[in-house]
């Protein structure tokens, strides 16, 4: 509890450490892979958000199922029944499980956790099944139900989140018990735990003596906070780093260089989410179908596909693609169309007055904002273009990257004409994505709030979670993805992809199932 104690007091202080600390993992004989972030770990709260990084949660902390290959399996859990009505799931759990402080994981601490999140729900208010979860009881000392207040179709698959529902010790929790407030320490059952962390420079993870599962190959995982893509790739080539891993993490022109030295290992994974830009409906010109559709049809995708992406996404049609859950609705794509942007846009009453670059309508200049995170690499390439396409038929587009937590506040408040939000990806889509879009503080509520149907589209929505029948639920979907797709309130970019380079010393590298899981503990380093 000390060594916890002095980590929380750096979680909570500022550093002044030089450069040398980031990499003083290298003991004699302690095999280090060492990895970079955009932004700090944050306090590794596990029923919390921002700042908290998600492939961090994930290293530390565990699930009752897991999900893999398009299926939910045992995890923490051995296995699961399911009571008739459909309200109540049984768990029984696992008995060598231990947490990283050598105390037990049990049905008590499955229990205190729940509550925990409960005790926290209109937070987690856009995850539908903590709306849903009635309580969480004890059977056994291995064995808990939680019970539903109505049977809940994504109840396993949203069990298999990497937040919030996963479990602390029991030493981490606060006196409250209330985990909104914050947590002693990240103790979790997961194949990592955090031993040295300077706020803002860098975090080290050693492996779980007390992990229950396969050991990790290697002894530590050093994260490095670097939020400049391109200073990534200097500390990638002078060798401070081993591996470069996720979307946005680098550009994709740094990518094909890398790719094309030869140096290094290289690869893609399959798409595992869309990339996408809402469109506010609430906000400016975009109020008007009109400029929203205008904006879908001058944008080129497939030169983005090319030209930035490399061909490394596939261009996206709609929100969802095809092969995810109840998403095969036909659906008429926006192709690049010129021609039918400008006439919708004459439509709307912006004109292009002779000898000026920008549509005008009542003495006003037709400008949108476009906001996207400052680190992430992948989005800024994308921005510029859409900044371009839309310059071409009159549009002044006006770019803003700020930091992670402004971007974030301004997907709360709605200040945004345009802002980058991709979905969740598998296995949240579409139901925990659709679920999001009936929460204030989500941009995607912020986007649809002006339209003209957003009270029945939330409706919608909370009957197709809740429905017990394939037919009917199925028709649901088929309402909610039609009505965003011709209100043109996502403009749908690519089915978005994974990337990572690595030195070639490193074995065994595999993509994670879901977009931020990173399965640190099969790498190996030799």
């Amino acid at each position: 509890m000390l060594v916890f104690s002095l980590l929380l007091t750096a979680c909570n202080g500022s550093s002044s450490s030089s450069a040398a600390d980031n990499n003083a993992s290298s003991e004699t004989g302690v095999n280090t892979i060492r990895f970079s972030s955009a932004n700090d770990i944050g306090p590794l709260n596990p029923h919390m958000y921002a700042p908290n990084q998600m492939f961090a949660q994930n290293m530390v902390y565990e699930s009752l199922v897991k999900y893999v290959d398009g299926k939910v399996v045992p995890h923490l859990a051995e296995k699961w029944e399911v009571s008739e009505d459909g309200k109540e799931y049984t768990f029984f759990l696992r008995k060598d499980v231990k947490f990283s402080d050598g105390s037990a994981f049990n049905a008590a601490n499955v229990v205190k956790n729940v509550d925990a999140v409960l005790a926290n729900r209109q937070r987690h208010s856009w995850l539908e099944l903590v709306n849903q979860i009635k309580e969480a009881t004890k059977v056994d000392d291995y064995t808990v139900t939680i019970s539903l207040h109505n049977p809940y179709y994504p109840m396993l698959q949203e069990l298999a989140l990497i937040r919030p529902l996963r479990f602390l010790g029991e030493a981490g929790f606060p006196e409250s018990g209330n985990t909104s407030e914050g947590i002693k320490a990240p103790i979790g059952t997961g194949p990592w735990v955090l031993t040295d962390y300077k706020i803002n420079e860098y975090a080290e993870f050693s492996k779980n003596e007390n992990y229950w599962g396969e050991m990790p190959k290697v002894d530590k995982i050093h994260v490095a906070v670097i939020p400049d893509g391109e200073s990534r790739v200097l500390a990638f080539e002078n060798n401070e780093i081993d591996v470069i891993y996720g979307d946005g993490s680098i550009s994709l022109d740094s990518f094909k260089y890398l790719k094309e030295t030869g140096k290094y290992e290289t690869a893609v994974s399959e798409p595992l989410f869309t990339k996408s830009i809402a469109l506010n409906s609430n906000k400016g010109p975009l109020q008007d179908i009109n400029v929203r559709k205008a904006v879908e049809y001058a944008f080129n995708k497939q030169s983005v596909i090319d030209n930035v992406f490399y061909g490394t996404d596939k261009l996206a049609d709609t929100l969802f693609p095809a092969n995810f859950p109840y998403s095969d609705v036909k659906l008429t794509p926006y192709t690049y169309d010129v021609s039918k942007a400008e006439a919708l846009l004459n439509d709307a009453g912006w004109v292009l007055p002779a000898n000026k670059e920008f549509r005008e309508k009542d003495g006003n200049v037709l400008e949108l904002e476009l906001c996207f995170d400052s680190a992430n690499n992948v989005h800024k390439a994308i921005a510029e273009v859409l900044q371009g396409d839309l310059r071409k038929i009159g549009v002044s587009v006006k770019l803003i990257g700020e930091e992670n937590q402004l971007f974030g506040q301004r997907q709360t408040n709605g200040d945004f004409d345009m802002i980058f939000s991709d979905t969740f990806g598998i296995p949240y889509d579409p139901h925990a994505m659709v679920s999001s879009m009936r929460i204030p503080s989500h941009a995607d509520y912020q986007a649809q709030v002006g339209l003209p149907m957003k009270k029945e589209l939330d409706q919608k929505i909370e009957e197709a979670l809740l429905s017990t029948d394939e037919k009917t639920r199925q028709e649901l979907y088929d309402y909610i993805l039609t009505t965003l797709h011709e209100q043109a309130v996502y403009l749908p970019i690519s089915y978005g992809t994974n990337l990572t380079v690595y030195h070639k010393n490193i074995k065994g590298l595999e993509f994670g199932q879901m977009n931020s899981e990173i399965p640190f503990e099969k790498i190996d380093k030799e």
